[in-house]
């Protein structure tokens, strides 16, 4: 066996790949690694207008992409994701489950239809998505699934009360391992990617504020909080053929906050 460099095992070319939660924030981000690897795309978010701008914008850069407008906590629409995205590549290599949301609230004062509704997106939109796309994958023999997690599914926060986000990420941690324990005879690797704090839409807040910000960089041992593009290198990892013997893992990318 002819051994492969660095640009060979870290390519996707020819390969279709399924982005959740791609009309903003890491979800572009995550979609522009994957077509810059030569993946095909297929974009899936509620917010389809956003999805056309983004789909558009890759097009022009030489990808091919498929915007479906989707919502991650309905089984309908999960089904017709998985349906349009076999229907125009007739496969799917690599899900990156990565829509979500959250609820910044003290966990006694959270509502349960509030604590419902995260657990809903975030750890049960993951497993549909990740049972529905692994079904053709499994009986392909082969797939990649990296799943979004975040630190604060390794750790508490306590100062951000996050009780439902929290325990959303933690439970897709152990679904991560769960998923990749049942599948790995079969070709299909789950894995798991655990960001530490990046701009994005779901934390504007944060980063809008100087006490917030100085807060996470005098909390995180690199003295700073995520920049664009320093989630990619690890995603491509995890989903190319650069890691074909990793599954079950989740990596923190996250400037050392979960070490200390």
């Amino acid at each position: 066996m002819s051994r492969r460099g660095p640009a060979e095992l870290f390519s996707l070319e020819g390969r279709v790949a399924v982005v959740t939660g791609a009309s903003s924030g890491l979800g572009v981000e995550f979609a522009s690694g994957l077509a810059s690897a030569g993946a095909k795309l297929v974009l899936a978010a509620r917010r389809e207008e956003r999805l056309k701008e983004l789909a558009a914008r890759l097009e022009g850069e030489g990808c091919e992409c498929l915007a479906v407008a989707c919502d991650v906590s309905r089984e309908d629409s999960i089904d017709a994701l998985v349906h349009r995205s076999l229907e125009r590549f007739g496969r799917v290599d690599v899900l990156v489950n990565n829509a979500g949301i959250t609820e910044v609230v003290p966990a006694h004062e959270e509502p349960t239809e509030s604590f419902d509704r995260v657990l809903g997106v975030n750890l049960r939109g993951v497993f549909l998505c990740a049972q529905r796309f692994g079904r053709p994958m499994l009986e392909r023999g082969s797939g990649a699934i990296v799943n979004v997690a975040s630190m604060l599914g390794l750790v508490g926060s306590g100062q951000v009360p996050q009780a439902s986000y929290a325990a959303s990420k933690g439970g897709v941690i152990n679904l991560t391992r769960e998923l990749a324990a049942q599948w790995a005879r079969r070709g299909v690797r789950v894995n798991a990617l655990a960001p530490g704090w990046f701009d994005s839409e779901m934390t504007a807040e944060m980063f809008a504020s100087d006490q917030s910000h100085a807060w996470m960089r005098s909390r995180t041992p690199m003295g700073r909080p995520g920049r664009e593009g320093e989630l990619v290198g690890a995603l491509l990892f995890l989903a190319s053929d650069a890691s074909t013997f990793v599954t079950g893992e989740t990596i923190a990318v996250d400037g050392g906050w979960t070490i200390v």
